[in-house]
């Protein structure tokens, strides 16, 4: 089997009596666009701090191509990293910014970024403080590519850029994996942005690792089965229920199954990425309620949107 470009085993993170990260495990293949989705405070940041060797684990490991980051910049060279804060000295001119990162990086495409920004019309004698925010986060976007990274950590990209900005980042990192066979984990709260470009998806909550898989095999195995009130919220044999619920209309089933779904008495649907992230977040915030009012949890949570209503 290939090596893959990223790996971790029981990662955590422990801020005093709270767990950021808990026993995180993944294994990312090599050449993906990974999708790393879920919820304010579901620790993405954390851990994407963590791959990028910022954070100190609380426990686990961590392995770039094989490489431990804990033996040190050996492993570090081959990350690229994109804060969500967009650190860059705001005294700055562009142009420092950029000499700035070839002085510390020794694999830097300094004609790559100028030929970037220069496409996007940003002014390179320009200071970093008097640029818009989605200005900033194209210099910062920049910075990050010009490393020629194997592997690319992206917090939140695209939240500065207005649509068009978006969609031109989508096809740039696209060509990204295309020439130079990168591997990219990004976060986002734009799913369908994501689900446009990723082959590959993380689902985090509370810390925790609910999904990590490939895009094609989450979608295939997921099915929404929706009946008339009063069917019965039984899953057909061989399929798990996700989540359940019943409005005054329908009855509502997000179910996994590794075979083709045959349901007679209900509507089976392809759910989009969105519905199926939707769904395990809501379950899992059911399950966490539960756990903190100190009842067990059955797994049943609110529903995606209403489908295939008649």
């Amino acid at each position: 089997m290939t090596m893959p470009a990223l790996e971790t085993l029981g990662l955590a993170k422990r801020y005093r009596r709270r767990w950021a990260v808990e026993d995180c495990t993944l294994s990312i293949p090599r050449g993906k666009i990974a999708a790393l989705v879920g919820p304010n405070g579901a620790g993405k940041s954390t851990l994407l701090r963590m791959l990028a060797g910022i954070t100190i684990p609380s426990a686990g490991t961590i392995s770039i191509d094989g490489l431990s980051l804990a033996d040190g910049p050996v492993a570090l060279e081959r990350v690229g990293y994109l804060d969500q804060e967009r650190p860059l000295y705001q005294g700055f001119r562009v142009e420092e910014m950029l000499r700035f990162g070839r002085e510390l990086n020794p694999r830097w495409d300094n004609d790559r970024a100028h030929r970037q920004l220069e496409e996007l019309g940003i002014p390179l004698r320009e200071r970093i403080g008097k640029l818009s925010g989605g200005q900033q986060a194209q210099v910062a976007l920049a910075m990050c590519l010009a490393k020629c990274a194997e592997i690319l950590l992206l917090d939140e990209p695209a939240a500065a850029l207005d649509p068009l900005a978006r969609d031109e980042l989508m096809a740039q990192l696209l060509g990204t994996v295309v020439d130079d066979g990168a591997t990219v984990l990004l976060s986002s709260h734009a799913i369908a942005d994501l689900a446009a470009i990723c082959d590959y998806v993380v689902l985090l909550s509370g810390g925790r690792v609910q999904l990590a898989e490939e895009l094609s095999t989450v979608l295939d195995t997921h099915r929404l089965l929706v009946g008339p009130v009063g069917a019965p919220s039984i899953a057909p044999d061989g399929v798990t229920i996700v989540t359940s619920s019943s409005t005054g209309r329908q009855v509502t089933l997000l179910v996994r199954s590794e075979l083709s779904v045959v349901a007679p008495r209900w509507e089976v649907l392809e759910p989009s990425l969105d519905e199926i992230v939707l769904a395990y977040l809501r379950q899992n915030a059911r399950a966490t309620a539960n756990a903190g009012a100190g009842r067990g949890s059955t797994g049943g949570g609110s529903e995606p949107a209403e489908r295939g209503a008649r």
